[in-house]
């Protein structure tokens, strides 16, 4: 007769068939200067979050609605959370990243759909990112959005084809972030801060305002994404991460610096369009109308600060997504993934030579293009997330441990409700789009 239990390297005592091969109730919380050390993907996948897109609906958000949509970060936390923590922990009770679990439990086909879809929602993406790094080049300093768009792509290609990939993302991202998070609070302690009335009203009264959800799915798709959470399992690779992980605190301080970031950084820019831009009922057309939103605080160097948010925040995100591109495209046609691997930055530098012909081929403006490609973005979640939910309701991935409940009934609520909002804005989005552009 087998003995019901097995000991562990670390001499836990675990069920022979548990999936972490120890008692996840053993495992100590790690002090805080070892978190921050340990800490790293989840930077990455803000800085993808919060690139011009995100900033162009927040703006969107504020400028044309005030206080009224200040709800969605709500849904923002739950739903982010929720979609990263669920992918984590699949990754570490299979042992594999999103992809390659799918492929074991639903088979090749299933995999390489997931690969293929996810590849060319976060292509659509990359569009955008291109159009934002323009857009900020000409506001600082004042030439064709285009030419300013080719001169920092440079820079990026140079970042994926030397060594070290994984370690000069992580730190660009994070101080892109920095800079944008700075710009935008300054301008919103200048302008006096918001009216705290109506932003407890725009938190607790849920509504759609005429003509609103479209511009919310954009939000979504670029703030709660089941892409984030996904990349976040091949970053944990390249960082090291072992199962333990999972349960000393790494991988949740990890997921709540990437959704608290976003959320953050989001908010102040909803806040900011609604004090400055909502009482002139401005639309938000062209690179004037979002640097408009920091005259109150930088009067003449409005453009110039503006783009060089604009500009941090195309290139973190560029920057990460493409690798998140060239990852989800290998792994759908199961080659390896690693950043520094030549299959990947061969990848990475198709990619990015696309998104920079589309881009500029599109000939409209770049304001317009990142909006729209943040919405197109959104077609990845459904698809992933059909086959992410059903595995984490899978009795065999959790064999040994307890079954995660509370994020079992959370990933399924998250995923209807965003397939729901997807397919509805889609159906309304594309026609519009379409007749813009013939």
């Amino acid at each position: 007769m087998s003995d019901p239990t097995a000991k562990t390297v670390d001499g836990d005592l675990a069920p022979a068939d548990n999936v972490f091969g120890f008692d996840p109730a053993s495992v100590e919380r790690l002090p805080l200067s070892d978190l921050l050390r340990r800490m790293g993907p989840g930077f990455i996948l803000a800085g993808i979050q919060l690139g011009p897109g995100s900033l162009t609906t927040s703006a969107m958000l504020g400028g044309d609605y005030a206080y009224q949509l200040l709800w969605v970060l709500l849904p923002v936390i739950f739903m982010g959370t929720t979609f990263i923590l669920v992918a984590y922990r699949l990754s570490m009770a299979t042992g594999l990243p999103t992809i390659d679990a799918i492929r074991k439990y639903y088979g090749n086909a299933a995999a390489t759909f997931v690969g293929l879809v996810t590849f060319f929602a976060c292509v659509c993406f990359n569009i955008g990112n291109v159009a934002g790094i323009g857009a900020g080049m000409s506001l600082i300093f004042g030439i064709d959005w285009k030419i300013g768009a080719a001169i920092v792509m440079v820079f990026v290609f140079l970042c994926y084809f030397l060594k070290g990939v994984y370690g000069k993302i992580e730190k660009a991202v994070t101080a892109c972030i920095a800079i944008m998070a700075i710009a935008f609070i300054v301008v919103l302690v200048m302008t006096g801060g918001p009216d705290w009335a109506g932003v407890g009203a725009g938190l607790t009264q849920w509504q759609f305002p005429e003509g609103s959800i479209v511009t919310v799915l954009g939000f979504l798709g670029s703030s709660a994404s089941v892409l984030a959470g996904m990349y976040g399992t091949y970053l944990g690779a390249e960082k090291e991460w072992k199962k333990r992980d999972l349960f000393n605190g790494v991988m949740t301080a990890d997921a709540l610096a990437q959704v608290v970031g976003t959320v953050v950084i989001s908010g102040v820019v909803i806040l900011v369009g609604a004090i400055v831009l909502n009482p002139t009922g401005a639309d938000i057309k062209n690179l004037g109308d979002l640097a408009a939103m920091l005259v109150p605080a930088f009067g003449g160097f409005a453009n110039i600060v503006m783009g060089i948010a604009f500009l941090a925040a195309a290139f973190a995100a560029i920057m990460g997504n493409t690798g998140r591109c060239s990852v989800f495209l290998n792994a759908g046609l199961n080659k390896p993934t690693k950043l520094d691997g030549r299959n990947i930055k061969i990848t990475a530098a198709v990619i990015l030579v696309g998104a920079m012909a589309i881009a500029f081929v599109y000939g409209s403006s770049p304001i317009q293009l990142t909006y729209f490609s943040n919405v197109l973005t959104s077609i990845g979640t459904p698809v992933a997330g059909f086959f992410i939910t059903r595995m984490i309701w899978r009795k065999d991935v959790h064999r040994g441990v307890k079954p995660p409940r509370a994020l079992q009934i959370c990933m399924t609520v998250s995923y209807i409700f965003y397939t729901a909002l997807m397919l509805f804005a889609l159906y309304r989005a594309v026609p519009n789009f379409l007749g813009s552009i013939m």
